[in-house]
């Protein structure tokens, strides 16, 4: 009898033992769940062709797969093609959308129907038209309407076909909508000429130009790397236009920076997914839709890429690096999607 009481005594012991590993197993397993709970989970990313706007997706994407995702390499193409691919599936989530520029991009595949907006990355985002600011100075230049002012064209051209060369955007950009708007509402079309073709390449070539002492004219936005090198009050001056006039007659708009209309809303860059991808992955979509990254901090991260640090490789790193640096407020977001998945 004794025998057998020391045998259940033992055996009691075993199965206790057990079932606390088990239950401590068991525990672990949900723990790990609760701070990665993506794993498993692909995420595909879509990013435009500028590098200069791959950080804020990098910053993303590190805490993506803080969560536990799988974030595979991001596909790359132009605006108008993101929204497609969003909208279809193709791709899960992008930050890259300006709320007002890029709007047509957004409804013309099935808008909200398809895609969600989530979260603004980017606040109050600028563009607007430029010239330097000695010729400025000189001419007593304060508005593109005096563009329309052959004497005051000729001063621009870099051609010799007696019309200002304007600095513009890409084919298929959204601010090529409003720049060539622009040309028609404010009558500059016999002036002034749209030129496009490579953003950068043509840029470089119009810094080349101010560095030999010419006048220059250029449309450019913030964030990015060209108001650090070109500094505004300094070196170039934004010109105003004489009232707002943007494409699809909504000009109840809020269009002025510092007290000057610029002709471009102030727009917001959105983060944006997949309505299919957010349904099922709420921790990814409250994480996306709580980052956000300021205009300062990606003009100065845009130039030191254009001072040589331009590879993936930098990008990434730079992204690493401005975690670190806004650590608290990246764990805040962290928690966040923490607890949108339970």
């Amino acid at each position: 009898m004794q025998s057998t009481l020391k045998t259940l005594k033992k055996n009691t012991t075993v199965l206790v033992a057990g079932l606390g590993l088990a239950l401590a197993a068991s525990s672990g397993v949900a723990w790990a769940s609760s701070e990665k709970p993506g794993e498993g989970v692909d995420v595909t990313p879509i990013f435009p062709s500028i590098s200069a706007e791959h950080f804020r997706g990098e910053v993303v994407n590190i805490g993506l797969r803080e969560l536990g995702y799988k974030v595979k390499d991001f596909k790359e193409t132009e605006y108008a093609t993101m929204m497609v691919a969003l909208s279809y599936g193709d791709a899960d989530y992008s930050v890259h959308l300006w709320e007002t520029l890029h709007d047509t991009f957004y409804q013309k595949v099935g808008g909200d129907s398809s895609m969600t907006k989530v979260g603004t990355i980017i606040p109050n985002v600028t563009q607007g038209y430029l010239i330097d600011k000695k010729t400025a100075d000189q001419y007593g230049i304060t508005s593109l309407a005096d563009l329309k002012k052959p004497e005051i064209a000729k001063l621009f051209d870099s051609n010799s076909d007696g019309k200002a060369d304007l600095t513009g955007c890409n084919p298929g950009w959204g601010c090529e909508l409003v720049i060539e708007h622009h040309m028609q509402a404010y009558d500059l079309s016999k002036t002034v000429t749209h030129n496009q073709g490579s953003y950068f390449a043509l840029m470089a070539d119009t810094m080349a130009r101010y560095k030999q002492g010419s006048p220059i004219f250029y449309y450019t936005w913030s964030p990015q790397w060209i108001g650090g090198v070109l500094v505004p009050g300094k070196d170039v001056v934004y010109l105003s236009v004489p009232y707002t006039d943007l494409p699809g007659g909504k000009n109840d708009v809020n269009t002025l920076v510092d007290g000057k209309n610029l002709g471009f809303e102030v727009d917001q860059i959105r983060s944006v997914v997949n309505n299919e991808f957010a349904e099922e992955n709420p921790a990814a979509t409250k994480f996306i839709s709580a980052v956000q990254i300021s205009a300062d901090d990606e003009s100065a991260q845009n130039l030191r890429m254009e001072r040589g640090e331009k590879s993936g490789k930098d990008v990434k790193r730079h992204a690493v690096e401005w975690v670190a640096a806004n650590r608290a407020s990246f764990d805040g977001w962290l928690k966040q999607a923490r607890a949108a998945a339970k």
